[in-house]
């Protein structure tokens, strides 16, 4: 699984003109499942969001996470992170989970950070959606839940 991280002051998803997920201070994650991953994949990965200092402290140093700030978490799901883009001009989506699969998995990294408390919101799994962020920074941060397994 991969999550691609912004910080930031605000964000909100909308599908079909409606606002679905709305947050404030915070993350928006965009997560793409890739064939093969686990739900340890997505424990890992709901965990490493929630604790990734990638706020600044009163010294400017990234040394706060979302937990610490009480941020927010906008979750999107992005099958198109799991593009294959070696070869040719068209992205390969192979890589990428059958969407039973994928939405199940990103249902449990949901799940899972419920479990820190913070507030989550999501958009709709394989919707056409409209995402507004308003990038703080900006800090963008890509994880792969496969780096937890390289030494």
């Amino acid at each position: 699984m991969k999550a691609l991280l912004q910080r930031v002051n605000k964000a909100s998803v909308s599908v079909n003109g409606g606002v679905v997920g709305k947050i404030d201070r915070g993350l928006v994650a965009l997560v793409g499942v890739g064939a093969g991953d686990s739900e340890a994949d997505a424990r890992h990965l709901a965990d490493k969001t929630a604790q990734l200092r990638i706020f600044a402290d009163g010294t400017g140093k990234f040394n706060l996470s979302a937990i610490d700030i009480k941020g927010d978490i906008l979750v999107i799901s992005q099958f198109t992170l799991m593009a294959y883009t070696a070869k040719g001009r068209r992205p390969s989506f192979t890589d990428a989970a059958p969407p039973e699969e994928a939405e199940e998995l990103i249902n449990r990294y949901v799940s899972y950070l419920k479990e820190t408390g913070l507030k989550i919101e999501t958009g709709v799994f394989q919707a056409y959606m409209q995402v507004e962020i308003h990038n703080e920074g900006p800090v963008t941060i890509m994880l792969d839940s496969k780096d937890s397994r390289r030494k």
